[in-house]
């Protein structure tokens, strides 16, 4: 084979697929602390004939030789990764990475003058992939003609270069089992509530006879997922495993997660004064609120940790109105929190400084009609910022996105570049509950769509 026709004739040295080894600093890339990184990534190459990867994702295992994982500290991670652990890695993240040294790198690029060898350059490996793609994609055709019309989700045949571009088949390739594997999903998909809801485990057993088929990380819930998003494509961040799943009328589980409440119960409930419970999805797919009684003070407190409830039953006498949502809140969570708002109660929502906290609040005030951000302008996350934290974390530049209700706050942590935590103001939490409102100049949110729904 020619180099030209290797795609490999603007390497001076005939090793990168594409010549991006031009102009590119490659000395830091290709050290010997790095080699392990770029023979698994040539390994993996060679196996699926991808000779650039730069698209899907990669399992490696670190080394035990802690200079070997210091020195891709960038690459992979903003901090030393463990010894001897196995990570997914994103290889379009990784690639955008390397190409801060070199505009055309990619990972199979830097792996080659890395190894001293092409990658991936057999024709005979590029019809084998072709072939085997091919099959699959012929597969997944005849599964998805044969859906029943019913079915609340149909993937059409266009979807598969979508399935391409997210890496989808690229691990779809790495199953040893790839067509019982696609069977799988479109057997899930066949089972997807019309109406109603249902039970992950209990479609799961439905529809491959185990009842974890369908668990978080098993290629299985992967697939299904990524079919579902090429069939009903979502504006904006990804959504959670939970909020995936719930869009498409699956329960992770019913019985457990929910919110825990302090002083907010559903019509007809009854707990003695300052007792917390916890209020299930099963409960809170049902639940309906009482109104806020003539001159009650009207505001529900949300926050994201329960460290600011366990404070608020240590510290607080007298009434108090606080949900916590213990994480990301569920579709399921975010529902009865806009029934709540719809009773004539007011939210003042906040949680942690990092892209999952921003991430909360945005969900919060963009469902419930009327919520407010409770304490969570530029002003407080300066405040919250300690003067020298213990291994501080970074935050994830790439997934922070703007602050409307306080668009300086987004600024501000763009430039500090570390998160803050909701216990770095406890105290000023804990008088805004004990007042039973939040302070004055607390931003409001324009949610016209939301307004519209109450």
């Amino acid at each position: 084979m020619s180099a030209a026709s290797s795609g490999r004739g603007d390497c001076p040295e005939q090793l990168c697929h594409n010549g991006g080894c031009r102009n590119a600093d490659l000395a830091a890339l290709i050290s010997p602390e790095v080699r392990w990184l770029w023979e698994q990534v040539a390994r993996r190459a060679d196996q699926c004939g991808d000779a650039a990867m730069d698209s899907g994702t990669i399992t490696i295992t670190t080394p035990g030789a802690a200079a070997q994982r210091a020195a891709v500290i960038g690459l992979l991670a903003a901090r030393p990764l463990p010894a001897g652990c196995t990570r997914r890695i994103d290889l379009q993240r990784l690639t955008q990475a390397l190409q801060r040294r070199g505009p055309h790198l990619t990972p199979g690029a830097v792996a080659a003058h890395a190894l001293g060898r092409p990658l991936a350059h057999g024709a005979a490996d590029k019809a084998r992939l072709v072939a085997r793609l091919t099959t699959l994609q012929h597969l997944r055709s005849r599964l998805g003609r044969a859906l029943p019309p019913t079915v609340p989700l149909r993937p059409q045949d266009t979807g598969w270069d979508s399935l391409r571009r997210r890496g989808t088949l690229a691990r779809l390739l790495q199953h040893p089992r790839p067509e019982q594997l696609l069977t799988a999903a479109f057997a899930v998909l066949a089972h997807l509530p019309a109406s109603a809801r249902a039970d992950r485990r209990r479609l799961a057993h439905a529809a491959t006879g185990y009842p974890h088929a369908l668990d978080a990380g098993t290629e299985l819930a992967a697939l299904v997922l990524a079919e579902a998003a090429t069939a009903r494509p979502v504006a904006g961040p990804s959504p959670s495993l939970r909020e995936a799943w719930d869009r498409l009328g699956v329960d992770l589980d019913t019985s457990t997660g929910g919110l825990l409440t302090l002083g907010v119960l559903p019509t007809g409930w009854h707990l003695p004064p300052g007792a917390p419970t916890v209020l299930i999805p099963w409960v809170l797919h049902r639940a309906e609120w009482p109104a806020p009684a003539r001159g009650e003070d009207r505001w529900v407190f949300l926050t994201e940790n329960p460290s600011v409830a366990a404070a608020a039953l240590d510290s607080v006498e007298g009434d108090v109105r606080l949900l916590c949502t213990a994480g990301t809140p569920s579709r399921t969570e975010l529902d009865a929190v806009a029934r709540l708002a719809a009773a004539g109660w007011r939210i003042a929502v906040r949680a942690d400084f990092d892209c999952a906290g921003l991430a909360l609040v945005r969900a919060v005030l963009a469902a419930v009609p009327g919520a407010q951000a409770w304490r969570m302008t530029a002003a407080d996350y300066r405040a919250s910022l300690h003067p020298a934290p213990f291994e501080p974390d970074v935050l994830d530049l790439d997934r922070l996105e703007d602050t409307s209700w306080d668009p300086a706050l987004a600024a501000a942590m763009r430039l500090s570049g570390r998160p803050a935590y909701e216990e770095a103001l406890i105290e000023e939490l804990l008088a805004d509950i004990r007042h039973g409102s939040p302070p004055l100049g607390t931003p409001v949110y324009a949610n016209s769509a939301a307004a519209s729904r109450a």
